[in-house]
């Protein structure tokens, strides 16, 4: 299933867009753009997707979502069911970010922020209901007022533990690449493994095309993504395939053989290791959710005009379906 574009419109005059979305139930619409999303859901709970992670979340989930990474949530039922259900989302772009990290001291730990957000990141239990203080500022009618409040959210995130999310292949785009904020001989070792994840990959190739050692390699891996070489490699490779399962219907065999794994029972054994499912029940995941979504309507009208459309599209087909049907 192709993740759909939301284009985001911030306006001439603001740095960040704050959307204040109350709805009965937040329906699964998988999609994807070029900003951050740090997203607050209240009221809510069903399943979270996030790249190639499917996980339940409950009240008070906050994620940060990093660019062109596909996501959707989508509830099953209100907490409380006499009222909406609610999602903050905050939409941001990176360069502005980066560039007040470097001249401004002050925001230097937004660096690491934005690198550890690389695979999405879920914070900690009870970070979601410490957020609920800022919401009077993050929906002030003043611009400024907004984006003083987002910057001391980011700042406040930075130093809080938070646990990654999908796989480093699991964005729409060219996935896995280098943010630049790694050493360089990291960054060409990182580029060779997404493009050739498909080959086998021994840790003297990647040593030697990094002009490093064996051991520095290894020490750099740990020290900068916080994982073995092998297990990077592995999270590529399985993060690859949900993202073909997702996608596309192709034949399990041919999803293994294009993710790099030579044999489908190692595949189906490792890709449950780490997912905790088969690869047919991963898949399972997005259509069956993708299904029962296009039996709904829910009225999303500050919802930006490029899911919008796209949303009404895929009713009007359904519609005629039904049609034809009767």
């Amino acid at each position: 299933m192709k993740a759909a574009y939301e284009h985001v419109e911030f306006g001439a005059s603001c740095s960040v867009r704050i959307y204040h979305r109350r709805l009965p139930g937040i329906p699964f619409e998988w999609h994807h753009h070029p900003e951050y999303e740090l997203t607050l859901t209240m009221n809510s709970q069903g399943k979270r997707y996030i790249g190639d992670s499917v996980a339940l979340y409950g009240a008070d989930d906050l994620v940060l979502v990093p660019p062109d990474m596909p996501h959707t949530w989508a509830s099953n039922r209100s907490i409380d069911p006499s009222n909406s259900q609610v999602a903050i989302v905050i939409w941001f772009g990176d360069t502005w970010v980066r560039r007040l990290a470097d001249l401004c001291p002050e925001y230097s730990d937004l660096r690491s922020l934005l690198r550890r957000a690389v695979c999405g990141l879920v914070f900690e239990e009870g970070a979601g209901a410490h957020m609920r203080q800022y919401l009077n500022r993050l929906l002030s009618e003043n611009a400024r007022e907004r984006l003083a409040a987002v910057l001391d959210i980011l700042v406040w995130l930075a130093d809080l533990p938070a646990t990654p999310l999908a796989s480093p292949s699991a964005f729409e785009g060219r996935v896995g690449a280098p943010s630049g904020y790694e050493p360089e001989q990291l960054n060409r070792v990182l580029s060779l493994i997404e493009t050739q994840f498909e080959r086998p990959l021994r840790l003297a190739t990647l040593a030697k095309a990094s002009g490093l050692s064996e051991r520095s390699l290894t020490r750099h891996f740990l020290q900068h993504l916080g994982e073995s070489v092998g297990q990077y490699i592995a999270r590529v490779r399985i993060g690859h395939a949900c993202r073909m399962l997702a996608d596309t219907q192709l034949p399990i065999s041919l999803v293994a053989a294009r993710s790099g794994f030579s044999n489908v029972a190692n595949f189906n054994r490792q890709f449950k290791a780490t997912k905790l499912l088969t690869p047919a029940a991963y898949r399972q995941q997005f259509t069956g959710a993708r299904r029962g979504e296009d039996e709904v309507t829910h009225a999303l009208s500050e919802r930006p005009p490029s899911l919008e459309s796209k949303r009404a599209a895929t009713q009007r087909a359904s519609d005629r379906g039904r049609r034809r049907r009767t």
